[in-house]
């Protein structure tokens, strides 16, 4: 199960990332991962929470915006998104195509961070 290693690279690039801007507490870590990455949404799910604890993101959630692949056909001069991974032909004309504009992603978008803020009478 590599999810949990892309988990564990997550947690580390978002703690580093929370911790330069003077976050103490996250409340989500914001993902977009491609169709294509390579990567079960449910298994890395799963592992974040394993491997969050002990850490500041312990108790976050993670948003994962599902990116579906998109090619480019040279005869129609157009990205189209395809339906299924199981066919790499253009949707408009049927021509095949490998020339893929989307769908690979595995980015770490945002942090979502909870305002600590001393409430002042």
């Amino acid at each position: 199960m590599h999810e949990l290693s892309i988990a564990y690279s997550l947690v580390e690039m978002a703690s580093r990332a929370a911790e330069d801007a003077g976050v103490t507490r996250v409340a989500a870590v914001h993902l977009r991962l491609g169709a294509l990455a390579g990567v079960v949404k449910e298994s890395l799910l799963f592992s974040y929470d394993v491997a969050t604890e002990g850490t500041i993101l312990a108790g976050s959630r993670l948003e994962i915006e599902e990116v579906p692949v998109a090619l480019y056909c040279a005869a129609c001069a157009a990205v189209s998104t395809l339906d299924t991974i199981q066919s790499f032909r253009c949707p408009r004309c049927g021509r095949p195509s490998s020339d893929v504009r989307q769908g690979r992603e595995l980015e770490l978008i945002s942090l979502e961070v909870l305002d600590e803020q001393p409430a002042y009478s």
